[in-house]
């Protein structure tokens, strides 16, 4: 079964930097890149998504990062959100809410490794808690 699913860049970032292939980013990315979870995004998101993953620090592969980017676009669902009206400490973070909101009565969740960044809902997961939802909806 497939799940949507809104996935934060830090739970990307993780993902590919790193050195535990069975660590629960790297096993997120793999559900979303092998087709389990289907990515919302938006445009903002995207961006994001490119920005970051192009740091200097994080050493990415330009072929890495497009094909990543590249995978979520191609098999995944883009959003329109409408405003929530919640308000964020870093305005960043809310485009990530606002496309996981637009698709809650398909059951999505957001992704993300900063709980602590977003409000305390039972669709705002981590990637070990997305993990769990993926194994328990495969039994």
């Amino acid at each position: 079964m497939q799940i949507y699913a809104v996935i934060d860049t830090n739970v990307i970032v993780s993902a590919l930097i790193s050195k535990n292939p069975q660590s629960p980013p790297v096993q997120v990315l793999r559900e979303t890149l092998c087709g389990n979870i289907i990515p919302l995004y938006h445009s903002d998101i995207i961006n994001e998504y490119f920005e970051v993953l192009s740091r200097p620090k994080f050493h990415l592969n330009a072929d890495t990062i497009k094909t990543v980017i590249n995978s979520i676009i191609s098999n995944g669902m883009e959003v329109t959100p409408s405003p929530t009206g919640e308000i964020f400490i870093d305005p960043d973070d809310l485009i990530f809410y606002e496309v996981a909101m637009e698709k809650r009565d398909d059951g999505s969740y957001l992704v993300t490794g900063n709980l602590k960044h977003y409000p305390e809902r039972d669709f705002i997961v981590t990637p070990a808690e997305m993990i769990r939802i993926l194994e328990e909806q495969n039994k």
